[in-house]
């Protein structure tokens, strides 16, 4: 009976099979690398529409089929169709970061009521219409702030929360320059 309440989910996921995982991974660094990869076309106006059809972890491909919608609202001359590019940006995080807080919380046997992450930026929009080269055409900063329940202590909590800042892949992303490799073909 132990064994079963050990072995039983904790939020939903399973804890056996994570443990699987890490220890595969563990074993064998090569099992860690995974590579995502999106196609995004124009779809009209400000409109554009994101394939997902996969992706390749530990060299084999993983297939998937999702579609991901960004278009800007009325006012920035969209259709208001879909999240802009800016609330997809941080619906990523969000998304992210929520799987570390999730997970750290169910490894610690912490069952969670509820989480929400709430994220805002603000941005000068005379930097991406190239009206001032003094004004960055992005974020300087952004806010966030993570409200979670359950019956795990603040000093629990905490924890998970610096480890989510230590790990989460998008955290990471945002809070640091990546190198872009961009290349144009000309058709």
């Amino acid at each position: 009976m132990l064994d079963t309440v050990k072995n039983a989910p904790v939020n939903g996921l399973d804890l056996v099979a994570l443990g699987e995982v890490v220890d595969a991974i563990g074993k064998d660094p090569t099992k860690a690398i995974v590579e995502f990869d999106v196609a995004t076309r124009w779809a009209g106006q400000t409109r554009s529409e994101s394939t997902v059809t996969g992706f390749t972890m530990a060299g084999e491909r993983i297939q998937r089929s999702h579609k991901i919608i960004a278009d800007e609202p009325h006012e920035l001359l969209g259709a208001d169709g879909a999240p802009n590019p800016q609330e997809l940006l941080m619906s990523a995080l969000n998304a992210c970061m929520m799987v570390g807080y999730v997970a750290g919380a169910s490894l610690r046997q912490i069952n969670l009521e509820s989480i929400e992450i709430l994220t805002k930026g603000k941005l000068d929009l005379r930097g991406f219409l190239g009206l001032s080269d003094e004004v960055a055409p992005g974020y300087e900063s952004i806010d966030y702030e993570v409200r979670i329940k359950g019956d795990g202590s603040a000093e629990d909590f905490e924890a998970i929360h610096q480890t989510v800042m230590k790990t989460s892949p998008n955290y990471f992303n945002i809070s640091r320059p990546i190198r872009m490799n961009g290349k144009l073909t000309v058709y």
